[in-house]
């Protein structure tokens, strides 16, 4: 494209929502001359992660659960529950070799960093919604986690 042809601004704002709705960081287009690339800034984001809405009814099992893993169940329905707000990797610390955000027994404040939930190469911090005491915590340094998924408890 020579330099005194405008660009082609409705290509750029279709490029820039392409990057938006794929969740891509940048993107590049190149034909001719012309070349253009668009990137979009990722900055940490700060998840505030509101408390679970009551969860609907569902026929009990057949057979009670039996087993180590019977008494943790109720917790992770429990009220101070903090759930996943996105799909990801959770890390439980800033790096493998630094120590852990929090550990069962940790008191935290509203606001607080908990771990970090890694969703396409974007770090994310999971703050504590409120004031508490960590008294469970259900998901191991570098687990993927489902949106919803309980991930401690705060009680």
């Amino acid at each position: 494209m020579p330099k005194n042809d405008p660009i082609d601004s409705e290509l750029v704002r279709e490029l820039a929502n392409l990057v938006t709705e794929t969740g891509l960081s940048e993107i590049e287009v190149e034909k001719g001359d012309l070349r253009i690339r668009v990137v979009r800034r990722l900055e940490p984001v700060n998840v505030q992660v509101a408390a679970p809405a009551p969860i609907a009814a569902v026929a009990p099992p057949a057979a009670a659960p039996t087993g180590a893993l019977a008494p943790a169940e109720p917790a992770r329905t429990h009220p101070g529950s903090v759930p996943s707000p996105m799909v990801g990797t959770a890390y439980l610390r800033p790096s493998p070799e630094a120590k852990a955000f929090i550990d069962v027994g940790s008191k935290v404040e509203a606001g607080d960093k908990l771990l970090l939930i890694e969703a396409m190469k974007t770090f994310n911090e999971i703050v504590a919604p409120r004031a508490g005491t960590v008294t469970a915590i259900f998901v191991e340094d570098g687990q993927p986690v489902e949106f919803g998924e309980a991930l401690l408890v705060i009680a």
